[in-house]
């Protein structure tokens, strides 16, 4: 089979055409870069991610993590995979090279990323979560934390989790139960119960940083009284050495659908009342410092879904390329060759639809790493302020999208595949369980729709929300510079504005009061937002594209046709579907609303 890791000239279209990463090598901190440097980091991430992470991705699968004696125990594998992605730099990639870091952009960080999570999610997901807690404490862990806790993770011998949910609460963090109680020795004693903590329990690192929500006793009613803590698996000593094992037990192992090799724990903290757990800034204000590590894992989700997706897409584009069966309708010859099945009209609406959707994700997956770089590095506050806001903005969509459409790519995978798309056998039944997880955790598309109508696309007076409107205008002012593609610009004005006119009629309503009416429909909303956002992207790459025909050759004439044609695809076949959630967001239709739990 074909490499299915990720279309390398995709990503080059994507990081040099697309996102102009070279460009970023203008500003001071990625001076020391250039296209070569980026490129050699590529190719490593590639050659770690095919050699030690795909291969023990099914046996990651079908050998899942065991609970023996109070612990986890893994396959062998997981390990080595991780300490060469460890020491080629990865897990430290944006940080300064003064720490060890590679000082590289985002936009290459997630790119590199990528390859791991299509490789193997399970596997990958122990360094993305150790990377979100040591940028949280880096960010607001006082000096002793950082070194106590933070120079250990960088150095990959400490990893670490975040522990939110708990079992009576789920996804209502207001109305956890953990307590913090204060000791006398500025330490805190945890006591309470967390689940679903991916990584909360393995063998592969020496210890493990749990960043743990609780509440203080003098704690105010909902998300105010939260603070965030510090818990480690194993206490740490003055001079750096590992103390006694803390008062965190590993309660159990929970059986998943699919992402199997990543632990999924329930943790039980201060059993014996001896759970010791250091404050992490101030008081109450523990959500707002967790959102930094749950927005990095949002985006990380949608990579991850993407990736998934991604290596669907191209298993099931090889097989249909190899696969003969059958002739075209009008082949009337029984002793004829059969053709390939890639040559059936239906597999290869079934393909370019895959098409669209993992290459219009990843292109917005690697759009929120530009503006992340942009928020860090742009040279005046008020231009940082305006990319951090359009990002803020685009992260429900970045972690929806992806969650809800390449899975949709990953059941088409299994369809060109007919049977043996169903059987274990082949790999693209395993990326759609392990994509299933993605609509659900760090916040389910309910949650995120609430978080886009209800607070992104109002917040600073709308101002992320007229800015994404200028690109999107400014993209279709170039479109109709090119008359090729004006019926892919259309079809795009028509949607914005439309959804424009609704937005501003549901804000209203929220103004008005009218809270519960107006964010019924609020998954309706994310659709149709998420849509008009993919269909910018792709009539952007369309734009890309359809200037660089003009002078392409050799396989580029077909790369370039390819990506205008799936542009094609999403704008003309895809885009205006969204124009019935608008309607009935129009509409205010209380259907859902309406229902009655005893109509049940």
């Amino acid at each position: 089979m074909a490499d299915t890791l990720l279309c390398r000239r995709n990503l080059a279209f994507e990081l040099y055409e697309m996102h102009n990463a070279e460009a970023l090598c203008e500003r001071p901190r990625f001076a020391e870069h250039n296209r070569e440097t980026f490129d050699a980091a590529l190719g490593t991430a590639h050659s770690i991610a095919r050699d030690l992470f795909a291969p023990h991705n099914r046996k990651g699968d079908e050998h899942e993590p065991q609970y023996v004696n109070g612990a986890a125990e893994l396959i062998p594998e997981v390990a080595p995979a991780l300490a060469a992605f460890i020491e080629a730099g990865f897990l430290n990639a944006t940080r300064d090279f003064e720490v060890g870091g590679m000082q590289l952009p985002n936009l290459l960080s997630q790119a590199c990323f990528a390859h791991f999570q299509s490789a193997n999610i399970a596997s990958s997901s122990y360094a993305m979560l150790t990377m979100g807690a040591s940028n949280l404490i880096e960010a607001f862990g006082s000096a002793e934390q950082q070194q106590r806790f933070l120079t250990p993770m960088i150095e990959g011998r400490f990893f670490g989790t975040m522990a939110l949910t708990e079992p009576h609460a789920g996804s209502s963090l207001s109305d956890i139960r953990t307590k913090a109680e204060p000791a006398a020795d500025g330490s805190y004693r945890i006591k309470g119960n967390k689940i679903f903590i991916s990584g909360g329990d393995q063998p592969i690192s020496e210890n493990i940083v749990h960043m743990v929500l609780a509440k203080l006793p003098d704690a105010p009613a909902g998300v105010k009284g939260i603070s965030l803590f510090i818990v480690p698996k194993f206490l740490v000593n003055d001079d750096g050495s590992l103390g006694a094992r803390n008062d965190v037990a590993l309660a159990g192992l929970f059986h998943k659908m699919g992402w199997r090799g990543t632990t999924s724990t329930a943790l039980n903290f201060g059993d014996n009342d001896n759970c010791v757990g250091y404050l992490v800034g101030k008081p109450h204000h523990g959500l707002a410092y967790m959102f930094q590590m749950m927005n990095e894992a949002r985006i990380g989700v949608g990579m991850g879904a993407t990736m998934l997706g991604y290596a669907g897409y191209l298993y099931s584009l090889d097989y249909a390329r190899n696969r003969p069966q059958g002739r075209h309708p009008d082949g009337k010859d029984p002793s004829s060759a059969q053709v390939s099945i890639v040559e059936h009209a239906d597999v290869r609406r079934m393909l370019l639809t895959q098409k669209a959707y993992v290459e219009g994700a990843l292109d917005l997956g690697l759009l929120g790493a530009r503006l992340f770089d942009d928020s860090m590095t742009l040279p005046t506050e008020d231009e940082r302020k305006q990319a951090l806001e359009l990002l803020d903005l685009l992260t429900p969509i970045i972690k929806s999208w992806p969650s809800e459409f390449c899975l949709k790519a990953n059941e088409l995978a299994i369809q060109i595949l007919g049977g043996h798309g169903y059987t274990r056998e082949y790999p693209v039944e395993q990326y759609y369980r392990d994509n299933r997880l993605n609509p659900i955790h760090e916040g389910t598309h309910g949650i995120q729709s609430l978080d886009l109508l209800g607070r992104k696309v109002s917040m600073n007076g709308g101002a992320a929300l007229k800015a994404l409107l200028k690109q999107i205008h400014g993209t279709c002012a170039q479109a109709a510079e090119m008359p090729e593609l004006n019926s892919l610009r259309t079809p795009l004005e028509q949607l914005v504005n439309r959804l424009q006119t609704v937005t501003l009629a549901l804000l209203g309503d929220l103004m008005a009061g009218k809270v519960n009416q107006g964010l019924a429909n609020s998954a309706l909303y994310l659709k149709a937002f998420g849509h008009a956002v993919v269909g910018w992207r792709w009539l952007a790459q369309a734009v890309v594209a359809q200037q660089a025909l003009r002078q392409a050759q050799g396989d580029d004439v077909a790369f370039y046709q390819g990506k205008l044609q799936a542009a094609r695809y999403f704008l003309t076949w895809e885009v205006p579907s969204c124009q019935h959630e608008l309607a009935l967001l129009e509409a205010r239709d209380d259907t859902c609303l309406a229902m009655q739990d005893a109509w049940f």
